[in-house]
């Protein structure tokens, strides 16, 4: 079984240098060993998703930009999340407010080719199918 991802839990993105840690505000009203329960739709850049440190993709205009002024050697930028699409796939029967819940087995799609996933789901006790 997965585990249900809550406030606090560690994310890692694919071209990031530094773990982040997902933001899940109490609008949802549902709690998973006292911290706010996330859903899908907790993708919002510099709301629930925080910055991963330095990005490192040349699909993010300013890596591409900072590596052609050197001459083609990776110049990595910080880390400004680009993320539109919800989190795939969620939680296929638990509902969180009418929308599917977050488990830790989710991806999460940076529109500069990053793939951010779930290290720890911020609690160890609660599941979801």
């Amino acid at each position: 079984m997965a585990q249900l991802v809550c406030m606090g839990a560690s994310l890692q993105c694919s071209f990031g240098a530094a773990p982040s840690s997902l933001v899940v505000t109490p609008e949802n009203m549902v709690n998973a060993t006292g911290k706010p329960a996330a859903t899908i739709i907790d993708n919002v850049p510099m709301k629930n998703i925080m910055p991963f440190g330095m990005c490192s993709s040349l699909a993010n205009p300013q890596v591409a930009a900072a590596t052609s002024a050197a001459l083609g050697v990776l110049t990595p930028q910080p880390c400004i999340p680009a993320t539109t699409a919800p989190w795939a796939p969620g939680s296929p029967t638990v509902m969180i407010r009418n929308k599917p819940a977050l488990n830790h087995n989710c991806k999460l799609m940076c529109n500069w080719a990053g793939v951010i996933s779930i290290n720890f789901a911020g609690q160890a006790t609660v599941n979801t199918p």
